[in-house]
């Protein structure tokens, strides 16, 4: 699929924007999208998302996935330029008693100041805007430093993919790439380059279901879908019956259920990135110290927002039953964040031209024992804070070393009594400790 376009003019892009405004309002996307809540459930839960998060749900439709995150507690506003759908977001809030702000906007110039949210989502929504770069460039702007950015976007090789491009020849604007780009994972990481420090990608199923035959789910996504909506409407009889065969076809040939109704899974990319830390002038003015201290957060705030997805019974689970660490995940997530002021003291003391020789992997090995026996009952949430708070104080703790107190070298007992210096402390613990269990997690739980 070709992502070269030709630029259009502003008045062709005005005239764009307006025609997808159009289509976008047409149906009743609030009434179809009440089949696909399930999935946006789905969806929202691996976010982890924690009461008072503030977050925002870029073209957000109808709210289905806003009126989740604020039911779980989160401080939502969601954003979208089909201004009829926000009335019917607004009307479903006020029926539950949710308090979400929906508010007209677009996804290439966001009404928003800079790091306003915690986590930005956009469930199948703004991959549709036109200019990407722009998309991408927003998502993280008003994205505050070290938040995530989620999104799920259909790939061009799934069912909705293929089903977009039954569809394309009616109705698909000329001048704008293809929207299912956004579900080709070398594509997210070359549009979202820029203020992203991880960024994880992963294949995933939207489940549509629907208690009725492929033949009305067909006339279902006509009345209700926009864009459907909209290439029926542009067509002649005969090529309006063309098209409906041709998706009842597509609906038939990947429909699994065999009682009458339709059952179809749709691939789809979903993708979730952390803002980089911003950037911070070293109280030393030196740009190592910088680096090193955000590599602290990154580590930290990766291992925090893995965490948070936990389930009560991986969080209480053992991490090996072969290699000897018989301590529970959430023991470990408490390990990590409590050893934070001992590994910047050490480089500390290295860094001040003390040699460090009474710490050894006997005595380590005791104090993870006795920390184990002490937190053994470590609530996740208080843990999580713990390793976020600790983290922080220990980045900021390292921007004031210099470089002369990261090069100088003195003997390490960890490190068989040989000489290293205070910057290799730093990187082969602090920094490397949150990676080192990160990565043990994951391979425990397969993930």
């Amino acid at each position: 699929m070709n992502a070269t376009v030709s630029a259009p003019t502003n008045s062709e892009m005005d005239q764009l924007k307006n025609g997808l405004r159009a289509t976008w309002m047409s149906g009743d996307y609030g009434h179809f999208a009440t089949h696909m809540e399930k999935g946006a459930q789905e969806f929202f839960d691996r976010l982890g998302v924690t009461p008072g998060t503030r977050l925002l749900d870029v073209a957000c439709g109808a709210g289905q996935l806003a009126l989740i995150a604020a039911r779980a507690g989160a401080d939502v506003t969601g954003c979208d330029i089909a201004s009829n759908w926000l009335e019917q977001g607004r009307t479903r809030a006020a029926s539950e008693g949710l308090a979400v702000r929906f508010e007209e906007g677009d996804a290439e110039s966001l009404p928003y100041s800079d790091s306003q949210f915690d986590v930005v989502v956009s469930l199948i929504g703004a991959m549709f805007a036109p200019r990407p770069e722009l998309v991408a460039a927003e998502l993280t702007r008003v994205c505050r430093p070290g938040g995530r950015i989620a999104m799920a976007n259909w790939t061009p090789g799934g069912f909705v993919g293929q089903m977009f491009r039954t569809i394309s020849t009616y109705i698909a604007p000329k001048s704008m790439p293809s929207p299912v780009l956004w579900g080709e994972e070398p594509t997210v990481r070359r549009r979202l380059q820029a203020g992203i420090s991880i960024l994880e990608c992963s294949k995933r199923f939207y489940r549509f279901e629907y208690p009725f035959p492929p033949e009305d789910v067909v006339e279902f996504f006509r009345l209700h879908y926009g864009p459907m909506t909209r290439a029926f409407a542009s067509l002649d009889a005969a090529s309006q019956a063309r098209l409906r065969r041709e998706l009842v076809e597509l609906w038939s040939s990947r429909n699994a259920s065999q009682n009458g109704a339709t059952v179809v899974d749709a691939e789809y990319l979903e993708v979730i990135a952390t803002r980089s830390m911003a950037p911070r002038t070293s109280r030393t003015g030196s740009r190592r110290a910088e680096a090193l201290a955000n590599r602290i957060e990154e580590g930290a705030e990766a291992l925090a927002r893995f965490a948070e997805g936990l389930s009560d019974a991986e969080w209480r689970m053992p991490l090996s039953h072969n290699g000897g660490d018989w301590r529970s995940l959430g023991v470990i997530v408490h390990h990590v964040a409590s050893v934070y002021p001992i590994e910047v003291n050490l480089a500390r003391a290295i860094g001040g031209g003390a040699a460090v020789t009474d710490v050894t992997w006997e005595a380590v090995a005791e104090l993870n024992a006795k920390h184990a026996q002490e937190h053994a009952g470590a609530a996740k949430a208080a843990a999580i804070e713990l390793l976020r708070r600790n983290s922080r104080e220990a980045a900021a703790a390292v921007r004031a070393f210099t470089d002369v107190q990261l090069d100088r070298a003195e003997p390490f007992s960890l490190a068989f009594g040989a000489p290293v210096t205070a910057q290799f402390v730093l990187e082969d613990h602090a920094v490397r400790h949150s990676w080192h269990h990160l990565s043990r997690i994951r391979k425990a739980l397969g993930r």
